[in-house]
């Protein structure tokens, strides 16, 4: 008869020692590489500096800048003279409607939010005062309006 060897198992009964061996060694090599891949430094937020609490040699004292100054509404009143319209911007006469558009777009550049007023003669052509309008939305002004008189003046 032949005598049975150790290394073959016997029905259905399981060894405690065969089966924890490879889970402990899953285990340790998962400790491991999560050991050799975490960080352990501290999260800088602040970067740490020495500076120097003396006032430099400069002796003018910081100067705060003026507040912004409100700017009033743009008023652009169109006339007409003879054959050709005439612009003027708060008072101030323009040359031609590129004049226009180059002083509004100075004024877009400082506040975009101003609200513009186009004031034309009742004698000036409709297609003047809508390339007006066109010039001051293309300036970059959103808020365009139209003044008018009221009835018997």
């Amino acid at each position: 008869m032949k005598r049975p060897s150790p290394l073959v198992r016997r029905g259905n009964e399981v060894d405690m020692d065969s089966a924890m061996t490879p889970m402990i060694d899953v285990v340790f090599l998962l400790l491991v590489f999560f050991v050799w891949t975490a960080s352990f430094q501290v999260v800088e937020h602040v970067l740490p500096s020495e500076m120097s609490t003396q006032i430099g040699s400069d002796s003018n004292p910081e100067v705060e800048p003026p507040p912004p100054k409100d700017i009033d509404d743009i008023v652009i009143r169109i006339g007409w003279s003879g054959q050709s319209p005439t612009w003027s911007i708060n008072g101030d006469e323009a040359d031609d409607l590129p004049a226009v558009e180059q002083q509004l777009k100075i004024v877009a550049g400082i506040d975009a939010g101003v609200v513009v007023i186009l004031h034309p003669d009742p004698v000036v052509p409709l297609g003047y005062v809508i390339e007006t309008y066109d010039v001051a939305q293309i300036a970059g002004f959103e808020n365009v309006s139209f003044a008018v008189n009221p009835r018997g003046q």
